[in-house]
């Protein structure tokens, strides 16, 4: 291939001054927009609420109240003294996390995990474990003690190997108004209250079974004002309503199979949180368990029956997206979904006086949802699982994070400055980078800009420094890069909608990727009507033969032709990589010719259709030509090449020469010679009588010679023994060029 451009002139002052590559641009200013919630997230926000309308605004900051040794931190607890507890998987424990940041291990386990923590109204910590289901209570007082507690140490409330169910797993541990504590418990799926003397292991005390379900697991509970308990299931996700004595109703059916939160907004409404497709119910996998004699030893707790979604603490899969249900206080308003999450997994909701939050796992986002449908994205923890929201100090909440084994804390103020680093976006090719066009309510005062460029894709190895921009400004400032990069920081009050980025490309020449001659084919594109049928296709090597629709600008695409031997088509595939529009050209060239000669010039498309009789007999190339001229003003334009392979025009006809036909009895013998003056003959056939063309083979056989000879012998038919017979012979070549003679035999 062969490149062609007219380089600008550079003056003799330009080049004393620097030696830098001459560039031709491509075609128009290019623009790199991103406006949408799905653009922001290719970057890396800190402390921003992206809406759903692609609005950005101050949001809230997430930071580190501790990483611990464990894997997975499933529950958070605080009291009044500033202390945050976390419940801990791999190893199981309990972790007391103190204002100054020291960490005490108060409890642990060989169990799994400790799945969820609840501070009692008597000061007590309360410890659920899975998946030996039983709750431990842990006495805080003194602050600090001398070794954790453990199963032979601490006071067990629960355990639910005493219970006649035995479930398997405890979801969720609430408290009433009278200092009774209740659990909500899997497979299967009860309710157990505990009063009194059980709260403090109190021997021969015994929990009561409050209220049974038919599904396989009760994974959430929340009070209501009158006393009246709500208790989501995983099975056909139902939400009970049960009244103090333990009659439950189903208050509500989701879409969706488990309800993994409840809460109750400022209005009595009630929100629902849900997961996974129904009918989807699976035997949970075995869980790894530590244990046994040695610390080396293990064991396997296989559970059979349906599992939830939190069943195994390591599962990060998306159980079919979640649903957001509001179901109006006003009984005369139908529930109805509020938010819908393809990639996303709800597992906790706060209200609060600026809408509702909701913790998700899978990518760590923080939501806040509106009761008319819009939400934003407030907060990226950074973590797999988000698990839910717990009351801090300083206006803020703990987020437990799975997956990450770290307790976080979101302040629910307004971050200070908040900030997006764009991804890193590639043009292509080196350009010139112009202004930046920022959409802003409140103008330019409310945020801050800055821009750097590169030649490689990853910003720490030579990149420029950041480069402060301001609308006043001509240009961002950067010198010509390849890729680009770009920090908004917003101030208070700040709304952003848009950020566009202006650059030119540096012109690539156009790419002509592959040709091919068919002769004896026409392109027809009138004819080319549904349903008109194609009698071949002229299908690049690359395309493996794949017969579709006619599409000219495709490489990928068979292009529909007709057979027509006074013809030749010639097909090329070519690009731009900036998109340009193409002009060709066609040339010839003999194969002993020094000279290229024009065919057709100013095309569009990607073929040409010419009559053969333009070429004497031979063998030829083409040449085609691409320019990108149409896109670019004069002498900023750029061309390239490509040549064909040999090929022959062919249009002689083979001549059949001293045919002769005998009778020999019931038969003819036949003789005659074939020949043609520039390939071999490739078959011959005759017709006895205007009969059917009979295929024959010459002397030796093999057909491969331009010149063959024939002798054989032809059955005569009984009934037409004493006739004269009309024989006609005719040869092909290899180009399916025929010749033809006839003789009459008596």
């Amino acid at each position: 291939m062969r490149l062609r451009s007219l380089p600008a002139l550079l003056s003799a002052a330009a080049l004393s001054t620097a030696l830098l590559p001459v560039t031709l641009l491509a075609q128009g200013t290019h623009q790199w927009t991103e406006s949408s919630a799905s653009d922001w997230e290719k970057g890396s926000p800190r402390g921003l609420a992206i809406g759903d309308d692609g609005t950005l605004s101050p949001g809230f900051d997430i930071d580190t109240v501790a990483q611990l040794e464990a894997a997975d931190v499933w529950a958070a607890a605080n009291d009044s003294h500033g202390n945050a507890y976390v419940a801990t998987g791999s190893p199981a424990q309990v972790v007391r996390i103190a204002p100054d940041g020291k960490k005490t291990v108060l409890f642990t386990t060989k169990d799994v995990s400790v799945q969820s923590l609840s501070l009692g109204p008597d000061g007590a910590l309360y410890v659920a474990t899975l998946p030996s289901a039983k709750v431990f209570r842990l006495d805080l007082a003194p602050a600090s003690a001398a070794r954790p507690l453990d199963e032979s140490t601490a006071t067990v409330v629960f355990d639910a190997a005493t219970t006649e169910a035995r479930p398997k797993y405890i979801w969720s541990m609430q408290w009433d108004a009278t200092g009774r504590l209740y659990l909500a418990t899997g497979a299967p799926a009860v309710i157990y209250r505990i009063t009194g003397p059980a709260l403090h292991g109190t021997a021969g005390t015994r929990p009561e079974v409050f209220f049974t379900s038919d599904e396989p697991h009760l994974r959430s509970m929340l009070f209501v004002p009158g006393g009246d308990l709500l208790a989501g299931s995983d099975g056909t996700g139902l939400v009970y309503r049960i009244q103090p004595d333990g009659k439950g109703t189903v208050l509500f059916e989701a879409q969706k199979r488990e309800i993994t939160a409840l809460a109750l907004g400022p209005q009595a409404q009630l929100y629902v949180a849900a997961v996974g497709e129904k009918g989807r119910l699976a035997g949970l996998p075995p869980l790894p368990a530590g244990g046994g004699a040695a610390p080396s030893a293990s064991i396997t707790v296989t559970v059979v029956q349906p599992g939830s979604t939190q069943s195994v603490n390591n599962n990060t899969t998306v159980p079919d997206g979640s649903e957001l249900y509001l179901i109006p206080h006003d009984s005369a308003q139908a529930p109805r979904r509020l938010w819908a999450a393809h990639d996303d997994v709800i597992y906790g909701l706060r209200p609060t006086p600026d809408g509702l939050l909701v913790a998700t796992g899978n990518r760590g986002r923080v939501y806040r949802l509106q009761d008319n449908g819009t939400f934003q994205d407030v907060a990226h923890a950074g973590a797999g699982e988000v698990i839910g929201f717990v009351d801090a100090p300083d206006h803020s909440v703990y987020l437990p994070a799975a997956n990450n084994g770290k307790l976080l804390r979101m302040h629910l103020t307004a971050a200070p400055s908040p900030f997006l680093l764009s991804d890193v976006f590639d043009a292509t090719m080196p350009s010139m980078w112009g202004r930046a066009e920022i959409t802003a309510q409140g103008g330019p005062e409310t945020y801050t800009f800055e821009t750097r460029t590169g030649n490689i894709d990853n910003p720490a190895r030579g990149w420029t420094e950041w480069q402060p921009f301001h609308p006043a400004d001509a240009t961002l400032g950067q010198p010509t890069g390849r890729f680009a990069q770009w920090r908004l920081t917003l101030k208070p009050g700040a709304r952003i909608q848009q950020v566009v980025l202006n650059y030119l490309p540096a012109n690539a020449s156009p790419e002509i990727d592959e040709i091919l001659v068919a002769p004896g084919t026409r392109v027809n594109a009138a004819a080319m009507q549904p349903g008109f049928p194609p009698q071949t296709t002229l299908t690049f090597a690359s395309q493996g033969g794949n017969a579709v629709n006619l599409d000219n600008n495709s490489v990928a695409t068979p292009l529909s032709a007709f057979k027509d031997k006074s013809s030749i088509t010639v097909r090329w595939a070519a690009h731009d990589d900036n998109g340009d529009d193409l002009r060709f050209s066609v040339y010839y060239q003999g194969a002993e010719d020094t000279t290229w000669h024009l065919l057709k010039d100013k095309l569009t498309d990607r073929y040409l259709s010419f009559d053969a009789a333009l070429l004497p007999d031979g063998p030829y190339r083409l040449r085609v030509v691409a320019t990108d001229a149409p896109s670019h003003p004069a002498g900023a334009s750029l061309e390239a090449e490509r040549v064909s392979e040999l090929f022959l025009v062919d249009t002689a006809t083979p001549q059949v020469t001293a045919l002769a036909a005998q009778r020999a009895g019931a038969m003819l013998h036949v003789t005659a010679a074939a020949t043609d003056g520039r390939v071999p003959i490739a078959r011959a056939e005759y017709s006895l009588d205007a009969g059917a063309w009979q295929y024959i083979e010459p002397v030796g056989r093999v057909s491969d010679a331009p010149r063959e000879q024939y002798d054989f012998l032809i059955p005569l038919p009984a009934a037409g023994a004493s006739g004269p017979h009309s024989l006609t012979l005719r040869a092909f070549d290899r180009n399916d060029n025929v010749g033809s003679a006839k003789v009459t035999a008596p």
